[in-house]
């Protein structure tokens, strides 16, 4: 065996002899469901929903320090072996070039040359055991990461569950969720291969948008701006139905990339203008900064008060404008059900153990019997707000729609069963003011 394959078979035989990734999974991330999902689902929006509850939850923090020394390790080990073991097959290449010079003019090895062979063995020798010797040192990081979560994470998540949750129907649903929240992901793979193993039969039409969709998205954070004018252009009727403004910063966007090309795009630039007729009366003062900033083409748009038009944030504002409109002319929800689900019960989950906690300690038998309750108010923040309730401040009950808000001619609000009550004869006294009225003239509102 040549030095050079010997170099290559220890530092494979080094590298596969402890399966760090797969031990590193198994111990610290499969085994744990809570702090996995929080990291899977957990978008950034998600973490800045929750960080009220992190902020209280100080064990979360902690896990995650730890987590973070075990990559910067595994990220510094690896970085080390592509270098070292870069040098080394370097230097054995090199001696193996050597080696097949001096032996086509004679048989054997001078004893120089035999020397230095033994001292690249070594050589060779030495860094493997250095290497396995730096892959066993993060195995101690690894397992401080499994103490962690097992010290600060309650384990026991359970007792606040539901069994229902893991009916047959139940889970039928909860697969059709998670497939809706990898096709909006795109990974259309993932999505396939649930549906066959939770044996869902998914239209390929449902499928469809969603591909458009992310094949849209994937264009605009690479800035490419057609296929995105092209979608806008083919529903235009729709998302100007429902006061959209989608197109007319499609073509802003490109305006700008012309400007940023200074002179040589001036008259191009004026060309494309002319796509800006159909916003005139809703975007004309938009319309006129951008004319304004072809008097300074020559001296370049960076050097002038129209500096803003190139903020680089707009092309992560287009996206969030093109999934709001795609969205809601497809009838889904900005966000996945699924991560607004995850992200309200990281917000319950500690008030829910708590409670729980209690109920126990004071043997509060049948305070809480889990059948689509829950024992206390949790306010999930103004994220999770889709729909506004008014509660009659007489009858302390929401309004339906048989029983909407009404509003009274000195501006008050009460239901319309609480107006009823509150009749007398003809007239009606507002319960907040000394105005008298007559019923007739409340009107109806709607939120």
């Amino acid at each position: 065996m040549t030095p050079e394959c010997s170099c290559q078979a220890a530092a494979t035989s080094a590298i596969s002899s402890v399966p760090l990734v797969k031990t590193f999974h198994e111990h610290c991330w499969l085994s744990r469901s809570y702090f996995v999902l929080f990291h899977i689902f957990g978008d950034d929006q998600d973490r800045r929903v929750i960080s009220p509850c992190l902020s209280q939850m100080d064990q979360c923090v902690n896990v995650e320090r730890e987590l973070e020394k075990v990559l910067q390790k595994f990220s510094s080990y690896g970085q080390h072996c592509d270098r070292t073991l870069e040098e080394l097959v370097d230097y054995t290449s090199g001696l193996k070039q050597e080696i097949l010079q001096t032996s086509g003019e004679e048989q054997e090895l001078p004893g120089t040359l035999s020397l230095v062979l033994s001292q690249c063995c070594k050589r060779v020798k030495d860094t493997v055991q250095k290497l396995a010797s730096h892959h066993k040192d993060i195995h101690s990081s690894v397992s401080r990461v499994g103490k962690a979560i097992d010290k600060n994470l309650d384990s026991d998540l359970g007792s606040v569950g539901m069994e229902a949750c893991w009916q047959a129907e139940s889970q039928r649903l909860l697969s059709e969720v998670m497939v809706e929240h990898f096709f909006r992901q795109g990974v259309l793979d993932v999505a396939e291969e649930l549906c066959q193993e939770a044996g869902l039969c998914i239209d390929p039409s449902q499928k469809e948008p969603f591909v458009e969709l992310n094949r849209i998205l994937e264009a605009l954070k690479l800035r490419d701006l057609r296929p995105a004018l092209e979608w806008a252009v083919e529903n235009r009727e729709m998302l100007m139905a429902q006061n959209s403004s989608l197109e007319f910063k499609l073509h802003r966007l490109n305006f700008i990339r012309l400007l940023m090309g200074g002179t040589a795009n001036q008259r191009e630039a004026l060309q494309y203008a002319k796509n800006f007729q159909p916003f005139a009366l809703n975007h004309q003062k938009d319309i006129q900064v951008l004319m304004g900033s072809l008097v300074y083409l020559r001296q370049g748009i960076e050097n002038s008060p129209y500096v803003h038009l190139l903020d680089s944030n707009q092309w992560s504002d287009i996206c969030d404008i093109f999934t709001r409109d795609a969205c809601s002319l497809l009838g889904l929800s900005v966000d996945s059900p699924l991560s607004v689900s995850f992200s309200a019960g990281c917000v319950a989950l500690p008030a829910l153990i708590n409670i729980k906690a209690v109920i126990e300690q004071q043997q509060c038998i049948g305070v809480w019997n889990q059948k689509d309750e829950l024992p206390i108010e949790v306010d999930l923040g103004k994220r999770c707000w889709y729909h506004s309730v008014f509660a009659c401040p007489i009858l302390r009950q929401q309004t339906t729609d048989s029983n909407p808000p009404m509003k009274l001619v000195c501006g008050h609000i009460i239901s319309k069963d609480a107006l009823n009550k509150m009749i007398n004869g003809s007239k009606l006294k507002c319960p907040y003011c000394p105005m008298e009225q007559v019923p007739a003239d409340a009107k109806q509102i709607y939120f």
